[in-house]
């Protein structure tokens, strides 16, 4: 799948692991690579619901936005950018049709 980022901020500490480290702590940082990692390696979304780290859809003023689970409270925060979205037959979104996806954010967004 292709990952893209919507601020510089995330990009450039998702591609360096010493300020990944250095911003998050060893733990959270490895979680960050490997959830990287599965989402480039993910032939398309729907492949992430079967890995560790629970990827959700979001509610309320993040509708729209999906997350998977690092070291709680903190969640790696990503929206589909595939134009146009696909959409299943009861209107929700085809996660087995996303392709792209940006990240918005890392953190605790609650």
């Amino acid at each position: 799948m292709e990952v893209t980022f919507a601020r510089s901020k995330e990009q450039k500490l998702c591609n360096s692991a010493k300020n990944l480290k250095a911003e998050y702590g060893p733990r959270m940082a490895g979680l960050i690579q490997e959830r990287l990692a599965s989402l480039v390696a993910a032939d398309n979304l729907e492949v992430m619901r079967a890995l560790p780290g629970r990827c959700h859809g979001l509610v309320g003023d993040l509708q729209g936005y999906l997350a998977i689970d690092l070291v709680h409270p903190n969640r790696l925060v990503f929206k589909p950018v595939d134009d146009p979205l696909p959409q299943s037959k009861g209107g929700g979104l085809d996660w087995s049709g996303v392709r792209s996806v940006e990240v918005w954010r890392i953190g605790d967004y609650h």
